[in-house]
């Protein structure tokens, strides 16, 4: 059975969340502060986040970035009444999953929860060599040369995608919805990755990742 934190203060909406997991058949793990959610976190190690912004001692953006120090992989969705399009990018930015807004569906909730535990479960064995860049799936870690390339999980992400298919053009909506599970247009996050991808892997001459002008990107062997 997959657990679920819960880290929510308002204690009826926290109760209501408790209630559809159980009925969706995940275990709930309840936490009504930042501080207890942490605790629970490192001594439960829930499956998957669920958290809340507003939180009396510490806000859910600076709690997902607490969670991500302490596990990089650990899906975490930021359930929220905060709707502007800033809190959502910086949502993403400090390294949440996924963004919802409230009052939830509580179908689409489920729904969230279960794409992204299956997302974290796939290709855990996989790893691919390019040269001199290699990647591991397992330890979501890529080197040059044997020297760590120090990618964030999301730049990983975003570059196992690339590589997994070569000469592929992946639109930007759709890799904003694979890496982020958002097709927000006006979101500068892809960009972002992509350019601190590049930078990091730029010793390396095996592949390369292309602009498609008006499409997304690709990534293609240049030793060919």
């Amino acid at each position: 059975m997959f657990t679920v934190l819960v880290v929510e203060d308002d204690f009826g909406t926290r109760k209501l969340m408790t209630v559809v997991l159980k009925n969706a058949g995940y275990r709930p793990i309840p936490a009504e502060t930042a501080s207890e959610g942490l605790e629970l976190f490192e001594r439960e190690k829930p499956d998957l986040v669920l958290a809340d912004i507003m939180l009396p001692d510490m806000s859910g953006f600076r709690l997902t970035e607490s969670l991500r120090r302490i596990s990089p992989d650990v899906p975490i969705i930021i359930v929220t009444a905060k709707q502007s399009p800033s809190d959502k990018h910086y949502g993403f930015m400090v390294g949440a999953d996924d963004y919802m807004t409230k009052p939830v569906d509580e179908e689409e909730l489920i729904l969230r929860i279960k794409a992204l535990l299956r997302r974290a479960k796939v290709a855990s064995e996989q790893k691919m060599t390019f040269g001199e860049l290699e990647l591991d799936y397992t330890k979501m870690s890529a080197s040059v040369s044997g020297k760590d390339a120090e990618l964030t999980q999301k730049e990983f992400l975003l570059l196992f995608k690339l590589l997994s298919s070569l000469g592929k053009i992946f639109t930007r909506n759709e890799l904003m919805e694979e890496i982020w599970g958002t097709s927000d247009k006006n979101d500068h996050t892809l960009n972002v990755h992509i350019n601190r991808i590049r930078e990091k892997l730029e010793g390396v001459s095996s592949i390369e990742i292309k602009s498609v002008r008006g499409l997304g990107y690709k990534a293609v062997k240049t030793n060919e």
